[in-house]
């Protein structure tokens, strides 16, 4: 889903909670993972693998000028003949500590196995986000959760564009000299698209 499409779809969702339920979680993120300098493990289900939201924060840390961003996938199946952005294991989560955040991406209950690692991760003080279904043991074990219900108008893909989107926005104060790459494109456009100065 591009920038566009995303606009479109937060315009039709202004006045509902999806909008600022996404841009707290999405505040979250960013700020645990800024504020760590980065060490985002991103993971989901045996059944449900997030494939989309690793890309999407991939290219929202690019965009942003946030690198922390960027997540590490974990793969239940991961096979050591992987490409190496494929080849991370769930033995990553057992590595886990102070200054990493884990996101937890499911469509179901995760399984006890999985459970157990993110529990396991939470001791060793990585912070622990999850995104998913309203009702089960992650939610509760989370530090911070957004709840996406079996009955929600809006599905588990559908929130995590938005949530990859709000998550690269600026929504922290940047320092002082260091403007976002976005920023710095739309100063060299507007600049480029600009009229003459009159009397050229």
């Amino acid at each position: 889903m591009d920038a566009v499409r995303v606009a479109l779809l937060r315009e039709v969702l202004a006045g509902t909670e999806w909008l600022e339920a996404t841009r707290r979680f999405a505040g979250a993120l960013r700020g645990s993972v800024v504020s760590h300098g980065g060490g985002l493990l991103l993971v989901g289900t045996q059944e449900y693998e997030p494939w989309h939201l690793a890309a999407h924060l991939v290219d929202e840390a690019a965009w942003s000028g946030t690198p922390e961003l960027a997540p590490t996938l974990v793969r239940h199946d991961a096979r050591p003949s992987d490409p190496a952005h494929l080849a991370v294991g769930l033995g990553r989560l057992a590595a886990a500590r102070r200054g990493e955040t884990l996101l937890v991406v499911s469509q179901g209950a995760p399984g006890v196995p999985l459970l157990e690692r993110v529990h396991d991760a939470r001791r060793a003080g990585t912070t622990v986000l999850a995104l998913g279904p309203a009702e089960d043991d992650l939610v509760s074990m989370a530090h911070e959760a957004l709840p996406v219900p079996e009955a929600s108008e809006l599905d588990l893909d559908t929130i995590q564009h938005l949530v990859s989107a709000a998550a690269g926005e600026n929504a922290l104060p940047s320092t002082r000299g260091h403007r976002r790459l976005r920023d710095r494109l739309a100063r060299l456009a507007d600049h480029l698209t600009a009229p003459p100065p009159t009397g050229w």
